[in-house]
């Protein structure tokens, strides 16, 4: 296949290395100055899985993007979705797919609008991983993996077309025939736990062992849990059963990327990854409000 990756940043950077590294047909949308920067010191991963430096891999800007792309792999933040749809616009033609990796269901509904249900298949991805002050990916923990799928459950011939490209590429991947239940479930899992860190400014393990930690952390799961069921995608009590295995680790460190980005000062997915999981609650959800409202202050705070 011909793949475009959205950027080449901590997923898009890590995924799109992988597949470059076994000779896939890879090119990588930036802008001019991540342009620069891979030219001159290509693209480099630090990994627990294994390290790679890719000299000048192939990259394209937005100005001079044309067609022909089999697949669209999405990778940004969904607060640059917009600007992100803009620019992939030239490469969508008929019979490319467009797969996102982004985190809750939005973006599903913002792309169908504007490329047609079709192009759309269901994506998403497990990986720690970040961008160094030298422009190299660096991946945090062994795991990565991806998953994707058509939404209605099918395994159609492009799907199994990129599964075959992921072949032997150094990461886990599933053609899945219950995308939506994975996105579901991954949607619970990432709102409980960047939820949690983000407003309290700690990792798990702090936060559990504070007075009432444990009983926040449990009622912020079963908060999201709700949302889910309620749209038709209960979690599962196995991945129900993980997720409350990582949230009462003694000692934990675990953070998610959320609360990484205010510790620097980034923009956060507030309205994507928490206000929609309320928008679709079918009844009260005070803790998933109260970490909405701390996101909302902060990102006016930092808009200021």
């Amino acid at each position: 296949m011909k793949i475009l990756v959205v950027g080449a940043g901590a997923i898009g950077g890590y995924f799109g290395a992988r597949l470059l590294q076994q000779k896939r047909d890879v090119t990588f949308l930036v802008r001019p100055k991540r342009q620069a920067m891979l030219a001159d010191s290509g693209l480099v991963l630090k990994s627990p899985a294994g390290d790679a430096a890719i000299p000048a891999p192939p990259t394209v800007t937005a100005d001079k993007l044309g067609g022909g792309y089999d697949l669209i792999l999405l990778s940004c933040k969904a607060y640059d979705l917009d600007s992100a749809m803009g620019d992939i616009a030239p490469a969508v033609g008929p019979g490319t797919a467009i797969l996102p990796m982004l985190n809750g269901m939005r973006h599903l509904a913002l792309l169908e609008e504007r490329f047609g249900a079709g192009s759309v298949i269901g994506g998403m991805c497990g990986i720690a991983s970040t961008l160094g002050d030298a422009g190299e990916v660096i991946h945090l923990a062994p795991f990565a993996e991806m998953k994707f799928g058509e939404r209605d459950g099918s395994i159609s011939p492009r799907i199994e077309a990129f599964a075959a490209d992921c072949t032997g590429c150094g990461f886990d991947f599933t053609p899945s025939p219950r995308i939506m239940q994975d996105m579901w479930e991954k949607w619970v899992l990432l709102a409980s736990i960047a939820g949690s860190t983000s407003l309290m400014r700690a990792p798990l393990g702090a936060i559990n062992a504070a007075p009432g930690g444990a009983e926040f952390l449990e009622g912020i799961m079963a908060e999201c849990a709700s949302v889910a069921a309620s749209a038709g995608h209960p979690p599962s009590e196995a991945h129900l059963g993980r997720l409350r295995g990582m949230l009462q680790a003694k000692g934990s460190r675990a953070t998610a990327s959320m609360f990484r980005d205010i510790l620097r000062g980034a923009p956060v997915e507030a309205e994507h990854v928490i206000g929609d999981l309320i928008a679709r609650a079918p009844g009260p959800v005070p803790l998933l409000r109260t970490v909405f409202t701390h996101l909302m202050a902060y990102s006016a705070e930092r808009a200021r």
